[in-house]
């Protein structure tokens, strides 16, 4: 029995099968000349990013169970929840970086996130710790901190496109959260109380409050790539780390922060000896494009 070569059926829609491979505008005109009424985009519903967000509430949790610790006068429990949101706070952004899941909602949850966490956590901490007895200027070093941290946290949101990528523009907020209450889990564990020493958190919240609106330069860590190879000294460097905080976590971490927190005054002034341009606000092409280099 003879066969036929089947003729393929015409599209019911009137588009040659070949429309399928052409634009989406090119097939919008394609319907319009053949005089068929284009169907209307089906809009996609937007939702928010469930992993990295996730990061984002436990740090969010963790601010608040150290308000709530403070208000139980479990003053370490406070200084380590504080500390668990700042390991947390540095793993949603990359995160987010490394799955493609960025957005403007996790941006701003951070944001407010932050400002519990580092922010307000603190300030409440180190008041009902230690400068709850000095009266006004108790209250009123804690309250300069809290301002500071959120003054911060929007110059950070409004001067991002605008900052050399390699420093921080004043003290970032999780180390100056961590200079306070590492200060407080240390004495904690030495075993001094809060009261006694009320001009030592008095001056350590001050300094970090207005230290994180200034104009000093800190190292940001950003050049740090995790997908490139490095050499074997930096995992052999990372496990000493790891070593040196577990085996005494108060007074490394403590000292550790300590220094991050003196170390933008050094680039400040070293800058200014070297005759280099201490901001680092990029205010031209030019400038941004060095920094890049």
């Amino acid at each position: 029995m003879a066969t036929f070569n089947r003729r393929k059926a015409k599209s019911t829609t009137g588009i040659s099968p070949r429309a399928g491979r052409l634009s989406k505008r090119t097939l919008h005109h394609t319907q319009l000349d053949e005089g068929i009424q284009p169907t209307a985009p089906t809009l996609r519903r937007r939702g928010i990013y469930l992993l990295p967000n996730a990061f984002t509430t436990a740090n969010l949790f963790c601010g608040f169970f150290a308000i709530v610790m403070a208000m139980n006068l479990k003053f370490d429990y406070a200084a380590v929840a504080i500390f668990a949101a700042m390991l947390l706070d540095s793993v949603d952004g990359r995160v987010a970086r490394l799955t493609n899941t960025q957005s403007e909602f996790g941006a701003q949850y951070d944001s407010l996130s932050d400002m519990l966490s580092f922010g307000a956590a603190p300030a409440l901490v180190v008041y009902e710790w230690s400068l709850r007895g000095m009266g006004k200027l108790g209250w009123l070093a804690a309250f300069v901190y809290c301002a500071g941290a959120a003054l911060r946290l929007a110059r950070f949101n409004t001067n991002i496109g605008v900052v050399d990528k390699r420093y921080f523009q004043g003290l970032p907020s999780p180390a100056a959260a961590a200079l306070v209450t590492g200060f407080i889990w240390l004495m904690h564990d030495i075993g001094f109380a809060g009261p006694d020493l009320s001009w030592f958190a008095w001056t350590i919240t001050l300094y970090a409050g207005l230290t994180m609106v200034t104009n000093v330069p800190f190292y940001s860590f950003k050049e740090i790539n995790f997908r490139k190879s490095v050499p074997f000294i930096a995992i052999f460097v990372i496990v000493l780390v790891f070593v040196l905080v577990s085996s005494d976590p108060p007074k490394v971490l403590f000292g550790m922060f300590v220094l991050y927190g003196l170390s933008g005054y050094v680039i400040y002034f070293w800058r200014l000896f070297k005759g280099k341009p201490v901001s680092i606000v990029q205010t031209s092409e030019t400038e941004m494009h060095d920094a890049k280099d």
